[in-house]
């Protein structure tokens, strides 16, 4: 794409130059900014507004009130995001900033400046720790470069065609991964339920949900091959400092517990016998909000040496010989745990996993040689699809930062699109 054929400076630092024939203006020149009805909350409660716009959930779009075209962004929470542009009817709640009757800019260019620029300019002019919510002069003191109507059109539409071409991609992308994400889980429970021989003979596990399991594996209730532990529980002034304490969050993100943990705690000989974590230990998330966040496991491989654990976690330590580390790691992150527990256990007001329930989880136990042959198929596997997985994940990234830059550079006027988005306006026109 080529340039304007000549510039001129801006005066400020971040946009520096602009096209020669541009216009520099504060945008309280160029919209009337206002909030949204302070009614609204109580206007849904009592059913007048099923959808609005609020700052916590500005997501949410309703088709109410004002027939107009504005842009949304939220005056606390997530703020400095520019969240919509809307041409039609909408309300929004009192903490949400609506820009309006546009004069000199059209309100899709303005929204696709502020989406590139605002965010990160008012963060450089007031310190984040500070600024917890959007106040109107930081909006009406904000500098807008601008051509004319017809150039803002043709940037516009140049904009709209490319960012939705960037976005299917992404979203082509984003499917992709699910579906590799899906093939893994599915991978998994195949091979901790059902083996890797698909000629081996199948008995019925009694269990509904579970089917069919090889004939030759063992299926024992968890209580018969180790034992269980509640975690260590103690007041504030008990962490911070000393030795290392494995948190509900080790555990909950990662299926391999970390070596190195970040949590600390004063800890004794006696608790650091007690509540100790060893090779071979499988760790569970004991309590939450939800049941889909209980039972979550993660395997020890390597003691972790003075350490204890929290209190929302129930270590299983296997009785040697039972369990090879690598088929634990997936079998206790596969649909078994899973669908038991979310058929087991009552939900109240907060989820919790007692001891006894978990040792009524149905383990599969095949011989411990066919146990190891399977983490090692799933470890080649998961690694695998984990790698495409990877390298999709660092293609969108990319493809997020070329449309953020291509934004950035089509809007202040670095890059001239008028040719291309003029030829096809007139093709559409």
């Amino acid at each position: 794409m080529k340039k304007y054929d000549s510039y001129k400076d801006s005066g400020i630092e971040w946009l520096k130059e602009i096209p020669k024939g541009w216009n520099l203006a504060r945008m309280r020149y160029v919209c009337d900014i206002s909030t949204g009805d302070k009614d609204t909350i109580n206007k849904e409660e009592n059913g007048n507004y099923p959808f609005y716009v609020r700052s916590k959930n500005i997501e949410r779009i309703s088709t109410y009130t004002y027939d107009e075209e504005a842009i949304l962004t939220p005056g606390d929470g997530d703020i400095c995001k520019i969240w919509h542009y809307i041409n039609g009817k909408f309300e929004c709640h009192q903490r949400v900033y609506k820009l309006s009757k546009f004069s000199e800019v059209t309100g899709k260019f303005l929204y696709y400046f502020l989406m590139q620029n605002f965010e990160n300019e008012v963060f450089k002019l007031s310190a984040k720790s500070t600024v917890d919510s959007l106040r109107r002069p930081m909006f009406q003191n904000f500098p807008i470069a601008f051509g004319t109507i017809e150039e803002q059109n043709i940037i516009t539409y140049f904009l709209d065609n490319k960012t939705t071409q960037i976005d299917d991609l992404i979203s082509k992308k984003e499917q992709f991964i699910q579906l590799l994400e899906e093939e893994r889980i599915a991978v998994i429970n195949q091979a901790v339920t059902k083996g890797l021989d698909v000629n081996v003979s199948m008995k019925d596990s009694d269990i509904e949900w579970l089917g069919e399991i090889p004939e030759h594996w063992e299926m024992k209730k968890l209580r018969l091959i180790g034992n269980c532990q509640n975690g260590i529980s103690a007041g504030a002034e008990y962490f911070g400092k000393g030795f290392p304490f494995v948190s509900y969050g080790d555990v909950y993100k990662n299926e391999i517990l970390p070596i190195l943990v970040n949590g600390l705690a004063q800890s004794n000989e006696k608790e650091q016998l007690h509540y100790s974590i060893d090779e071979g230990d499988v760790l569970f998330t004991r309590t939450s909000e939800t049941i889909e966040e209980i039972g979550i496991s993660s395997i020890c491989f390597q003691k972790i040496k003075g350490a204890v654990f929290a209190g929302f976690l129930i270590r299983f330590r296997p009785n040697e010989g039972n369990l090879n580390k690598n088929f634990s790691k997936y079998f206790f992150r596969s649909k078994i745990p899973r669908t038991f527990f979310v058929k087991e256990m009552n939900l109240v007001t907060r989820a919790s996993l007692s001891q006894e329930l978990l040792k009524r989880l149905p383990i599969l136990l095949p011989p411990i040689e066919e146990q190891k042959k399977i983490g090692e198929f799933l470890n080649k596997k998961t690694n695998e699809i984990d790698d495409i997985v990877g390298k999709t994940r660092n293609e969108i990234e990319l493809l997020k930062e070329y449309k953020s830059a291509l934004i950035s550079e089509v809007v202040t006027g670095k890059v001239d699109v008028s040719t291309s988005s003029t030829q096809a306006l007139g093709t559409k026109n």
